[in-house]
């Protein structure tokens, strides 16, 4: 029994090895293609999207009535009817004079700032030049980029306003979160599924959302009323004229809702809307991938931009620009092949110092590597340059508890290979506490590089601590069987 133990785990760190170093490659439209994750590198290591954010210097086009106020339904006016209003058009820029500040390029920093967090994008720098407001963002490149730059330009001007009288109903000041939400499409007989964006209101703004919804919802009409007797006068048939056209009037009564000035969406509701909660449906229901995909980025980009608040200033999108790293590839292979030759010549030390026990010794070393690198991937830890020095010295450490637990072995030839390992890893252990303290310390500091390093060590240790008591001591204790 206890030799099929020995057994299963050679064969599972041969097999953990094989996909380390070779990959897992599957058929794919007349490809062959590797299903192991890649590894995550920072910026700089692969490189960087430099986006640059300016500030806007357009203008916008306000008409005002003769008293200097804004007037928000004349829109559609020409100039000759402006005219015989007393109304007047004027050019205001986007970002007036009063608003180019220290303190609303710091707050419009902070809020774009926070969408690149709620955007799960981990890997970026921002900076503010605080004497124009202009700011600079460098994030990884990868498939979502585009998507996540496409969030960063928007002010998250939220309103809800009159349809008629542009009245503002609603604005930023009411939302309370916003986020996305999935639902089965089947209730409207479409099948697939269809996307929300889930508004939820403050305790104040569902009170608003319940009184719109009660003004603004369509109103059935009575039959009562519509129907005119065959015996009713003239003057009877003129009230109920009066009645349905203001029942009318009343039906198409609506609300527009408007990000950044842009019409989203304008409607009616159907019943009051009391839980503070509002649902709207993005894109169509759908069960095809790409669909989904594109109204799942269009629902979590609206969200992001309200649910991180309205920026005080409006930027546009300046430069976008990918910037190669220093370290070529020819340069990482270099060391790579440095590292291997020097990993290769102690392990060829450990055979020759134990023998038997070093090439057993050698096969474990070699499977904590490869189960290393696998674990790295899929934790998505960010491989920058001390992250990659991190890595080795996870592999000195091994080496070096490796070395020590042959050597007791081969010294107290009398004593069982799990005592000897189990007095090897107290004493290896309690050894490295000052660095796994600094360890764990690192990995929560909010900059790549040190949280690189402070990671790669975290899993590093992490593993040697679990693989070296079950597969390690399993592996050595073949020379005991033997």
């Amino acid at each position: 029994m206890k030799k099929i133990k020995i057994i299963t785990f050679i064969l599972i760190v041969i097999l953990v090895t094989m996909v380390a170093f070779l990959g897992v490659y599957v058929h794919t439209q007349n490809r062959m293609e590797d299903k192991v994750k890649e590894y995550s590198y920072a910026m700089d290591l692969e490189g960087a999207r430099v986006i640059r954010l300016k500030l806007d210097e357009g203008t916008e086009t306000v008409i005002k009535d003769s008293e200097g106020n804004e007037v928000t339904d004349a829109e559609d006016l020409t100039d000759e009817q402006l005219a015989e209003n007393g109304y007047t058009k004027e050019e205001q820029p986007y970002n007036s004079e009063d608003l180019l500040n220290k303190e609303n390029y710091e707050a419009s920093k902070n809020i774009i700032q926070k969408r690149l967090k709620e955007l799960n994008v981990d890997n970026y720098v921002i900076k503010l030049d605080e004497t124009n407001g202009d700011i600079v963002i460098e994030l990884t490149d990868n498939d979502d980029t585009d998507f996540v730059i496409s969030s960063l330009t928007s002010m998250g001007k939220f309103e809800i306003v009159d349809s008629q009288t542009q009245e503002v109903l609603m604005d930023n000041s009411d939302i309370k979160k916003a986020d996305v939400m999935y639902g089965a499409g089947s209730a409207t007989g479409t099948g697939g599924t269809a996307i929300y964006l889930s508004i939820e209101f403050t305790k104040d703004g569902a009170k608003k959302l319940e009184e719109i919804s009660t003004n603004y919802a369509t109103k059935e009409e009575d039959s009562d009323n519509t129907t005119a007797d065959e015996n009713t006068t003239t003057d009877e048939n003129a009230t109920t004229d009066d009645t349905s056209t203001e029942e009318e009037t009343e039906e198409t009564k609506e609300i527009i809702m408007k990000i950044d000035d842009e019409e989203i969406m304008t409607t009616s509701f159907d019943e009051p809307l009391r839980t503070g909660l509002l649902q709207l449906t993005v894109g169509q229901t759908s069960s095809d991938e790409k669909t989904l995909t594109e109204n799942v980025q269009r629902a979590s980009g609206m969200a992001v931009v309200l649910d991180c608040g309205n920026m005080p200033l409006k930027y546009s999108l300046e430069g976008n620009e990918y910037i190669f790293s220093d370290i070529t590839d020819e340069q990482l292979q270099i060391v790579e092949y440095v590292v291997l030759a020097i990993i290769a010549i102690a392990l060829i030390v450990l055979i020759i110092r134990f023998k038997t026990l070093g090439i057993l010794g050698v096969f474990s070393y070699v499977g904590l590597a490869s189960l290393f690198l696998l674990v790295i991937r899929y934790a998505n830890v960010i491989l920058s340059i001390e992250g990659l020095f991190g890595i080795g010295l996870v592999l000195i450490l091994n080496y070096i508890f490796i070395n020590s637990l042959l050597s007791r072995i081969n010294k107290q030839k009398d004593e069982k290979i799990a005592e000897i390992s189990k007095e090897t890893n107290k004493r290896f252990f309690i050894r490295i506490i000052p660095i796994c303290i600094t360890v764990i310390a690192f990995s929560f500091i909010n900059w790549v590089p040190i949280s690189s390093f402070g990671m790669v060590m975290f899993w590093g240790i992490l593993l040697m601590a679990i693989y070296n008591i079950i597969i390690t001591k399993n592996i050595l204790s073949i020379k005991t069987e033997r």
